[in-house]
């Protein structure tokens, strides 16, 4: 255990590290051009997810994706400016968009990839907390072609880390996992049953979200796609809505003492970095642990953007509630994996992709 948890703080430094890197880059962009701060946001969720993806990337692999994220980065802008103006149809398109992210894994390794860039922005578009900002803060927000160049420095930022650590650091990435060796037997394909469950249950999250918590709907979509990603089945949905409750229940407790603490301004930036370091460190032993932290870190978000966190904190965790329910139900009732290890095994391989971009 300690072994492990000695390369889990290694892996989650050097994502530290490329996020502190991409974070400073848009921080100079947003001095420079005046942007809103919401630039840095972007670019701190981004390198979050990337980090993950590109830890074993040959160069290929790397050049597509320096092609591809800063347009998916672009076109999620155009995606946000649509659910703030025409709420139903954003949220078919985003729907439609992470369903296919899904679906076309179905077309190989390459498509695999590709499914996974789609969906990088698509998450961070729920992280970034636009319609959660000040009326008079959402008329600045980042445009598509400052959010481009925003996903260009995330991938640059961790390339270069990265590269570095493979270079001189005292550890290798562990090998990506192995491709099935054969062609799945259920019917559906599983990337077909997995997409039609993502989309039923994000689907119902927006519709829900937007019904009961107005414009705090990204909490209760985020949490629908976090327990849906990586599908192995009933019991893995249930496991992973319910440690995302219980991260979220602990992170709450955490705000609340930082919030009556006082906490404000560079101090809690610092602190929101501090905790999603740790977060990352202890993420490989329960999903608990950055459910927690990313509460709490989004929490201390929300306050440096002005919201008062600490009445929003119960709220949060109804949404939460409610996007976990969604996504078992999607799970459970609407075409369920049949309870055999060969099945098992297939759609866990099928997954793999799916389960990095939702951690």
């Amino acid at each position: 255990m300690t072994a492990k948890l000695i390369r889990n703080a290694y892996e989650a430094g050097l994502t530290m590290t490329a996020v502190l890197l991409s974070w400073g880059a848009a921080l100079a962009l947003e001095g420079a051009a005046g942007l809103h701060t919401d630039v840095l946001v972007l670019a701190v969720a981004l390198t979050l997810t990337l980090a993950a993806t590109q830890r074993t990337a040959d160069t290929r692999r790397r050049l597509t994706t320096l092609v591809l994220l800063p347009v998916t980065t672009g076109a999620s802008i155009f995606l946000a400016r649509l659910l703030a103006s025409h709420y139903a149809i954003g949220a078919a398109v985003y729907t439609a968009a992470m369903a296919l992210a899904i679906w076309i894994r179905r077309y190989g390794p390459a498509a695999t990839k590709a499914g996974t860039l789609i969906a990088l922005p698509l998450v961070a578009l729920l992280v970034v907390p636009g319609p959660a900002l000040p009326p008079e803060a959402q008329s600045g927000l980042v445009t598509w072609g400052w959010s481009a160049l925003t996903g260009a420095m995330a991938c640059a930022a961790v390339w270069l880390v990265q590269g570095l650590a493979d270079h001189f650091g005292p550890w290798r990435p562990d090998p990506a996992p192995a491709a099935p060796s054969r062609r799945s037997r259920l019917h559906p394909r599983p990337s077909t049953r997995m997409a039609l469950q993502m989309a039923a249950g994000i689907a119902a999250a927006f519709a829900l979200g937007h019904l009961l918590f107005d414009d705090h709907w990204p909490w209760v979509v985020l949490t629908a796609y976090v327990a849906a990603s990586g599908n192995r089945g009933r019991t893995d949905v249930l496991r992973k809505g319910l440690e995302r409750l219980a991260g979220a229940c602990l992170g709450t407790l955490l705000a609340t003492g930082v919030a009556a603490a006082g906490v404000t301004g560079h101090t809690a930036v610092a602190l929101m970095f501090t905790t999603l370091a740790i977060a990352l460190w202890l993420r490989p032993l329960n999903y608990a642990y950055w459910a927690a932290g990313m509460t709490c870190a989004l929490s201390l978000l929300l306050g440096y953007f002005g919201q008062d966190a600490d009445s929003l904190l119960p709220t949060r965790l109804e949404g939460i509630a409610v996007g976990a329910v969604l996504s078992v139900a999607s799970a459970w009732w609407l075409l369920p994996v049949p309870r055999r290890r060969v099945a098992a095994r297939s759609e866990a391989r099928l997954s793999e992709a799916d389960d990095v971009v939702g951690r």
